[in-house]
């Protein structure tokens, strides 16, 4: 969950997360998208790949990626747990009823 949340600390590889939602999309189509050079954004796709939140093809010359949604839920879902939001029987969120003391 760490390497998850490290992942999605910086605003770029959010950014890059909600583009791969739409689609898969190789290296150059995201690279489109940003003003700052290509070792910087392979830089933060390998913090991405490390996280486990993309998948990468190489097909010739090209990259492709590929989201990872199920990574990001399972980590999303373990960190709500641990600040008190829980699931239900029915797999619906709920908010812990628990109050703080003092």
């Amino acid at each position: 969950m760490n390497l998850v949340f490290k992942a999605l600390s910086d605003p770029t590889r959010r950014r890059i997360l909600q583009l791969l939602r739409e689609r898969p999309m190789t290296a150059g189509e995201i690279a489109e998208h940003f003003a700052i050079a290509k070792p910087t954004l392979s830089a933060h796709f390998a913090v991405l790949r490390e996280a486990d939140l993309v998948f990468s093809e190489k097909s010739g010359t090209s990259v492709t990626y590929s989201l990872k949604l199920s990574v990001l839920e399972d980590a999303l879902l373990g960190f709500a747990e641990t600040v008190g939001v829980g699931v239900r029987p029915s797999g619906k969120l709920k908010l812990s009823t628990r109050r703080p003391k003092g």
